[in-house]
C-alpha cells in the first residue's frame, strides 16, 4: 500500500474513472491523497458528481504516470464520515485542501480503498502488481 501511496504522491496528479448511472465513464483529475490507518484514502465533495457516482457504484480506477512508468489501480471505495479521517487528510493536503474545505464543513468527504490492485508498468520492465 505504501508504494502504490508514494507512488500517486510522487505523480502529483492522478486522474479517477467512475461511472455514470446510464454506463458513461466520467474521468477526472484528482492531487489530494493521504494513508490512513493503512488504507489510501482520496477526498472530494459530497456535492460534486463524481462523490454521487461513486456511492451508486463504488468501483473505480485510478491512472498516472511518473517517471517514465505509469500505474493503474482497480478497486473499490467506501465513505468514511468519522471526522478523524477527514483531519488527517487535511492534515497531508493542508495547502491544496484549506481553501477549498474544512474538516467541519459538511462537504469534504474522504473515501477509502476496502480493497484493489495496483499494476505499475514500463516500456522495459515487467509490470509489477501489488494487492492491497
Amino acid at each position: 500500500m505504501e508504494k502504490v501511496l508514494e507512488y500517486l504522491k510522487s505523480a502529483g496528479v492522478f486522474y479517477v474513472a467512475t461511472c455514470e448511472e446510464n454506463g458513461q465513464p466520467r474521468v477526472r483529475p484528482f492531487g489530494a491523497l493521504c494513508g490512513f490507518e493503512g488504507k489510501i484514502y482520496l477526498v472530494t465533495a459530497n456535492q460534486k458528481d463524481v462523490y454521487k457516482q461513486m456511492m451508486a457504484n463504488p468501483k473505480i480506477e485510478i491512472s498516472a504516470m511518473y517517471n517514465n512508468t505509469w500505474i493503474r489501480i482497480a478497486g473499490e471505495v467506501k465513505e468514511d464520515t468519522r471526522r478523524e479521517a477527514r483531519v488527517a487528510m487535511m492534515e497531508a493536503n493542508k495547502k491544496a485542501l484549506s481553501s477549498m474545505y474544512s474538516v467541519d464543513d459538511n462537504v469534504m468527504t474522504v473515501l477509502y480503498f476496502t480493497h484493489g490492485t495496483a499494476t505499475i508498468c514500463s516500456f522495459t520492465d515487467k509490470p509489477e502488481v501489488i494487492e492491497f
